[in-house]
Formats: structure tokens, sequence, C-alpha cells
């Protein structure tokens, strides 16, 4: 009897959220080896369909390089499947100590720590920072990732929010603190839903000229930007001026995976004192040995970055061919395509499923704010000239069909609803 009362309380969210045209379901995408983006689809009445994915993080489809396949080969050769433990007990393999080096020269850092996920490695290490460190305020960018905003607001740590790349803003609130006080200023390189690029090399100066540490989330530009595929603050030539740079492997690196680098002090009091990090199954040796494999060939291979600058500017190309217009704030190779209502874009994404095999995602709100719905397009350098015209002719008659042409792109300033939701990946 008690099971059915608190079943129905949970019912009712569920229902609100099909309301309100945020519930999600799952898409069974099932990738092709050697053969990304294809891949086939199976549908819920097990009809299946090859479909091409034009919304996946592997972004320079490193998941199926023959370089870090092989290594993930050999590791289960030689380990096995598990890594047998957490880092302090039994799961701590000879492959960590080669890819936190690994990681902490690409980002020109003294250390680095790995986690089983990215949004681990930013949740654990603000929590651990902020019941260390009393009395820190932290100012976070009003667009931060859901694993950032959870990290700060598990803690009873003072926090403000500032608009998003403002660095005015975040310089009036930092000029309201005393010199001396614990401060942390949170913010990403290039954001995920919007595809805009933080101003990263004024919000270190600003932060610094106050007391504050940085701490600049970079996953989604690791790989792809900088001459060593390191990020954004490195394209920037200021990464050494960021005092914690976070990053994942689940993105461009092609794996799975999350890390901080930072000095050997930082790196050293996370990996003793964050819970999240402490009482945790380590990741596989043969993760950890395709993750070295695929941060070694980045750094030295600009072909996949090359690749990933040319489809991009030619899908953009593509898109404004047919008047389909990418969201304006976007300058990097995250190319958001507004929608503007949500049960317009689910439907929208069915047909280009259903009719086109196209694999997109519709992004709905919690994720981005209603009026804002959108899909968030990502070519890759493993799509080719025949992928880009057919997706572009997709959308088209999408657009067509539904009546989506010439909607205009609003303004991100409703975002900023850090108390309950945060950002997806």
């Amino acid at each position: 009897m008690h099971g059915e009362m608190y079943d129905g309380y949970l019912a009712e969210k569920l229902e609100k959220l099909r309301r309100d045209g945020q519930y999600r379901s799952f898409v069974e995408i099932n990738r092709h080896a050697s053969a990304y983006p294809k891949a086939t689809h199976r549908a819920a009445d097990g009809r299946t369909q090859q479909v091409t994915v034009w919304c996946s993080n592997d972004y320079l489809g490193m998941s199926q390089h023959p370089r870090v396949v092989e290594a993930m080969h050999r590791a289960i050769d030689a380990y096995g499947a598990g890594s047998g433990g957490s880092r302090n007990i039994g799961g701590t393999h000879a492959h960590y100590a080669a890819l936190e080096t690994s990681l902490a020269e690409w980002h020109r850092k003294e250390a680095a720590l790995v986690f089983p996920t990215g949004y681990g490695s930013n949740d654990a290490t603000l929590q651990c920072l902020l019941r260390l460190m009393p009395d820190t305020l932290v100012l976070s960018d009003e667009l931060n990732h859901a694993s950032i905003i959870n990290g700060v607001c598990s803690t009873k740590a003072e926090r403000k929010v500032f608009r998003h790349n403002d660095v005015d803003h975040l310089e009036e609130l930092l000029a309201d603190q005393p010199l001396d006080r614990p401060k942390i200023v949170v913010f990403e390189s290039i954001y995920s839903m919007d595809g805009d690029v933080a101003p990263i090399e004024r919000m270190v100066k600003v932060a610094h000229e106050y007391n504050a540490l940085t701490y600049l989330d970079e996953v989604h530009a690791i790989g792809m930007y900088g001459p060593r595929g390191a990020g954004m603050a490195a394209e920037l030539n200021v990464d050494h001026f960021v005092d914690i740079i976070q990053g994942t492997m689940a993105k461009g690196i092609g794996v799975i995976g999350g890390y901080i680098t930072g000095s050997h002090t930082l790196i050293d009091t996370i990996r003793s004192f964050a819970s999240g990090f402490i009482f945790t199954t380590s990741l596989p040796p043969a993760i950890v040995a395709a993750c070295h494999a695929s941060v070694e060939h980045l750094k030295s291979s600009t072909v996949e970055r090359d690749a990933l600058r040319r489809k991009t500017a030619d899908l953009r190309a593509a898109l404004a061919g047919v008047g389909i217009e990418v969201m304006p704030q976007s300058t990097t190779h995250v190319l958001p395509v507004l929608i503007g209502d949500s049960d317009l874009c689910k439907r929208s994404a069915a047909r280009l499923l259903d009719v086109h095999g196209v694999y997109l995602q519709p992004i709905n709100s919690p994720t981005v704010p209603v009026g804002t719905e959108r899909f968030r397009v990502n070519v890759t350098p493993n799509h080719t000239a025949e992928d880009i015209a057919h997706l572009v002719h997709a959308l088209d008659e999408v657009f067509r069909h539904f009546g989506i042409h010439g909607r205009t792109p609003e303004s991100h300033e409703t975002y900023g609803t850090q108390e309950t939701y945060g950002r997806t990946a």
C-alpha cells in the first residue's frame, strides 16, 4: 500500500514532464564500427533503419580511430575487463600514470587527476574545494553546465551568478568582495548549446586582479582547438594563466572519463579529500589506454582538426544556401539551429529520422529555455560531402513541411536557472 502512494507521487512528476514537453525517450542508435557516423536505428516496434548521426559528441570520430581501438584491445588482452577497485584500493594500474602525465603536459600544468566521467570531475572537485576552504565565494557563469551547478549547490558556499560571458558584471561582483576572501570564478570555454566562446583572457585577468582562483571547463574544446588540441585557452595562449583546467575524454578524445589539471598541491588535495573521487571504482585499463592513445595522437596530428574546421565551414555555407540560419552566437563547430517550440522540435526530429534517415536529437527545456528549442548539429571529419548535402536537403524538406523557415533566433538572456537546472552535455 505504501508503495502505491510513492508511485503515485512520482507518476505525477512524470506526467508534468510530459505535459510540459520535457519528457525524454531514448533513441536506440547502434553505431557501426569503422563506419561512423553511420548507424542502425531500432524503433520500439523492432523495425530497423540505417541512419546518419548528426548530433554526437564524438566530435573528431576518435572512438573509431585504429590507434585508439588497438590500444583498447591490447589492454583488454593484458589486464582483462575491469579495474578491480577504486584508485586507493587496487584500481591504480600502469596506464593511469601515463595518461595523467600526458594530460598535465598537454595543458602545461604540474599534475592531472582522472575521474570516471567529466560530470564527476566537475562535481567532485568543486564540492571538495568549497568544503575545504572556509567562506569561499563562487562566481559562476549563468550558462554553466549541470555538473558545475550541482557541485556548487551541493555545498553551503555562497554563490553569485554573473551574466553569460559578461566580464564587466563579473568584475562588479568581485569588486564588492574583500581582496583576501577566497573566491573561485567558474566558467566554460565553449558553451555546448550555443556554440559561443568565453572571453577567456579577460575573465582570467579580472579574476586574478581580485585574487580569485580560475576554474575553466574545456570539455567542448578539448582536441579541437589549440596548436596541439589542448583547448581554447591554449588556442589563445593563456592556458598557463588558468589555475584549474577541467576536461573530458568522452567528446573530442572519443572514449569516456573526465579530468582536472593544476598545481601539484591542488591535484593532491582533490585526490586526498574529494569523496566523489575516493569512493568510486576507477576506469578500466582498456579505457585509460584508449584515452592515452587518443590524446597522444591528437597532440601531434592536425588532420582531424583541419577536417573539422573545413567541414564545419562547408555545412554552414550549405545551410545558409537554403535559408536555414545557424543561431548567430555560434562561432565554433557546434551549430545550433533554432526551432522554437518543443512539440515542433520533436515532430521535426521524428520526420528527419523516419523519412530521411537523419538522426538529430531535439534539444528542449530545461536543457535550453522555453522558446529556444533547437537542433544542435555537429559535423565531424568522418562526414562526407554527400552526407552534408543529404542533411541540408532533409532539413530543408522538414522545415518546409512544418513551416519553420523564417523563425528568428532569440536572445539567450532568459537562462540562469542555476537553482534548479543546469546545462547538459
